[in-house]
């Protein structure tokens, strides 16, 4: 009797469905697991059921909602699996569980979902590799599995995700090379694959996504030298290969991305002298070359940099006098030349 209660749809929900077929409950405070009357609603076109303060696991049985186009969970405290029964679900185009607590690995039965447009699963506590079932889903133009615990390698099938703008893998455990078939998303506005264990050198290839206005690979082990080809990405506003072992010189093409906001080259082994066509960036507000291998002297150009806030070039190998143009910086609120072999005084 009691479990027919439950399953049973209640009136104010009923009323709440709009003629869209749409039931949106963000930001109830439902305090408690999915209502097992969710699963009746097999008529539903949307179901948003964000920031509800959920609690327990997402039921199997939402895999009976087959005209769903979009189904959101996202920020609750959602627990355990994510359910393969949700790859039932072939007409979502939104499946959105970021900022939960779900546990176990990416189901590849989500490779079925065709026609998914976004598919943000974010800040969770998934395990185990990115299922390479999920380069089959070439309508994707967002898929976020950031902050996770995902192992493994990018598979080298999301190459084929050619419709992607955004694709956040940032703050996982992910090994091996970085694909050289990321490439070939030149639609991508935003790429990040910081915070993981990713080896080998950074793929030329992504010289070809000029359409990337930022760049983010900073906290790997990379090796290798920086490509000359990163010069082509002249809508990047931010580049972040800091904290890698980079070695070689600043390629001077750099000096190409003209709209760069942020440069982080910090925490490698790059040497040789810094480029003299850095001093083009004249939209910086951070440059961070600190704890490298660089050696001559700063050039002078660097005194154009007008909109510096933070200009960081210490722990390096730098000599020959403070050059007087850096008194130019007059936005600078750090300024660290500290652990050089430099003379002169701060202008």
């Amino acid at each position: 009797m009691n479990d027919h209660a439950e399953d049973a749809v209640p009136e104010w929900v009923l009323d709440r469905i709009g003629d869209d077929g749409v039931l949106d409950l963000n930001g109830e405070d439902l305090d408690g697991t999915i209502p097992a009357w969710v699963c009746q609603l097999t008529d539903l076109r949307g179901l948003d059921l964000a920031n509800c303060r959920l609690t327990g696991t997402i039921p199997a049985e939402l895999g009976r909602l087959t005209n769903l186009i979009f189904l959101r969970l996202a920020g609750n405290q959602l627990t355990g699996p994510i359910p393969s029964e949700l790859g039932k679900l072939t007409k979502l185009k939104d499946l959105w569980l970021t900022g939960n607590q779900l546990t176990g690995p990416t189901p590849p039965e989500l490779g079925k979902l065709g026609n998914l447009i976004r598919l943000p699963l974010g800040g969770n506590e998934l395990v185990g590799a990115i299922p390479p079932e999920l380069g089959q889903l070439t309508n994707l133009t967002g898929l976020w599995l950031d902050g996770n615990q995902l192992t493994g390698e990018i598979p080298a099938e999301l190459g084929e995700l050619t419709n992607l703008t955004r694709l956040g893998l940032d703050g996982n455990q992910l090994t091996g090379k970085i694909p050289p078939g990321l490439g070939q998303l030149t639609n991508l506005t935003g790429l990040w694959l910081d915070g993981n264990r990713l080896t080998g050198a950074i793929p030329s290839e992504l010289g070809q996504l000029t359409n990337l206005t930022g760049l983010w690979l900073d906290g790997n082990r990379l090796t290798g030298a920086i490509p000359s080809e990163l010069g082509q990405l002249t809508n990047l506003t931010g580049l972040g290969l800091s904290g890698n072992q980079l070695t070689g010189a600043i390629p001077a093409e750099l000096g190409e991305l003209t709209n760069l906001t942020v440069l982080r080259l910090d925490g490698n082994r790059l040497e040789g002298p810094i480029p003299a066509e850095l001093g083009h960036l004249t939209n910086l507000t951070r440059l961070r070359l600190e704890g490298n291998q660089l050696n001559g002297e700063i050039p002078s150009e660097l005194g154009k940099l007008t909109n510096l806030t933070g200009l960081w070039l210490d722990g390096n190998r730098l000599a020959g006098t403070i050059p007087s143009e850096l008194g130019e910086l007059t936005n600078l609120t750090s300024l660290r030349l500290d652990g050089n072999e430099l003379a002169g005084t701060i202008p």
